[in-house]
């Protein structure tokens, strides 16, 4: 029998190594990855859901908010970090906010025009950090804020300086600068050609954690620092009239060590402590 041409046996050659490898990664290596996770894994091969009265509720590995329909905190509840995926805690949008530290400078919006402007990351920290602090009875200042909670922010010119993140008819946060007058920031108008200055004030070491104005890489952290968990744990407990010591108890049943001992520090799971102040 007359052998076939080289080059069409370098063809069956790969396809055959294509069906063989398509059979062995694409169903036999899932087929056994599966099963095995299933067997042994069952709980978290399936999302790590959360029932309760038979009903889920959510998931041990991505987090949620505890707030009513306008977005306000329902103060029964320990709340989670802030969330960029989507409208917060989308999994069909992960990620971060991709804003850096040196995104300071607000775009204030512009009555009647479509751009609604846009908060940079230090107003959204600044604003945070003041909601935080007056639903938990702390002071929320921090350095680089304003105490109207935007960002400490000057555009400075020869003869003036703006304070870019408070729009008129705002008291600026500072009355002078190096000598020149401080303006409120009037709406649509151009500092592009201003220096600018962030003022960092006289605020101490920050009341409220750092986790909670501001927003993990995923958008998703179901977690938050025990620090957190200790500031709320006295408005929870004073809103469920229950003893202090006996929500910061839970705290501690469902605080979570180092990863290995050694990597990260503790975390909180608040869905897990939530249903478990439930069912005190």
């Amino acid at each position: 029998m007359e052998r076939m041409p080289s080059w069409i046996r370098q063809h069956v050659a790969a396809l055959r190594a294509v069906l063989v490898l398509t059979v062995v990664t694409g169903v036999i290596y899932p087929a056994v990855t599966t099963g095995v996770a299933q067997a042994v894994f069952n709980d978290k091969a399936n999302g790590s859901l959360i029932e309760k009265n038979g009903t889920v509720v959510g998931s041990a590995l991505v987090g949620q908010s505890f707030t009513d329909t306008d977005g306000n905190p329902i103060r029964t509840y320990f709340q989670s970090r802030p969330s960029a995926a989507g409208d917060g805690y989308d999994p069909t949008s992960t990620s971060a906010s991709n804003l850096g530290p040196e995104d300071v400078i607000d775009t204030l919006p512009v009555p009647g025009a479509e751009d609604q402007g846009r908060q940079s990351l230090l107003t959204q920290v600044c604003a945070r950090s003041k909601a935080v602090g007056e639903l938990e009875g702390v002071s929320g200042a921090r350095p680089y804020c304003t105490p109207d909670g935007v960002g400490a922010v000057l555009k400075v010119f020869p003869d003036r300086a703006v304070s870019v993140n408070q729009a008129c008819p705002a008291t600026p946060f500072i009355t002078a600068y190096q000598g020149l007058k401080v303006e409120c920031a009037q709406r649509g108008e151009d500092y592009a050609a201003g220096r600018t200055v962030p003022i960092r004030g006289n605020a101490g070491q920050p009341e409220v954690p750092a986790d909670a104005v501001t927003a993990s890489g995923s958008g998703l952290d179901p977690h938050i620092s025990v620090a957190y968990a200790d500031l709320q744990a006295a408005r929870v407990a004073r809103e469920r009239g229950l003893p202090v010591e006996q929500v910061k108890a839970l705290i501690g049943e469902h605080t979570t060590g180092r990863a290995l001992g050694f990597m990260g520090e503790p975390v909180v799971n608040v869905l897990e402590l939530n249903l478990a102040l439930d069912g005190s």
